[in-house]
């Protein structure tokens, strides 16, 4: 039962991977390909790393992936809104299906304020 569970869990963890892949190659703009790469590649990664921990089923393999499945949650959110800002900041050019843009007005209001 436990090895059903774990390839439940490596093959959901495969699609959510696939769908990030394929969200890199068909969405329009940096912005939209890095929220697929981060939200299903993370849940992707999580999904898998989650099977190794029923698979093996030892305290010490189950830690070190509760511990890896701690530092994607917290690192990949935090590194992707800085890449995002990055990309933004440097010029990339939005698609033309975005129709709010919050950091542009977020940043027009602080130069009118430094000013």
């Amino acid at each position: 039962m436990i090895e059903w569970l774990a390839a439940v869990l490596l093959l959901l963890g495969c699609l959510f991977c696939l769908l990030a892949a394929v969200g890199l190659v068909r969405l329009p703009d940096t912005l939209t390909r890095m929220h697929a790469a981060t939200k299903a590649g993370t849940l992707g990664a999580g999904l898998i790393l989650g099977a190794v921990a029923v698979l093996f089923g030892d305290i010490g393999t189950v830690l070190r992936t509760f511990l890896v499945l701690i530092f994607l949650f917290m690192t990949v959110p935090v590194g992707a809104h800085l890449i995002g800002r990055a990309a933004y900041c440097s010029g990339i050019r939005l698609s033309s299906r975005t129709w709010v843009d919050h950091l542009r007005e977020d940043l027009e209001g602080k130069d009118k304020s430094e000013r």
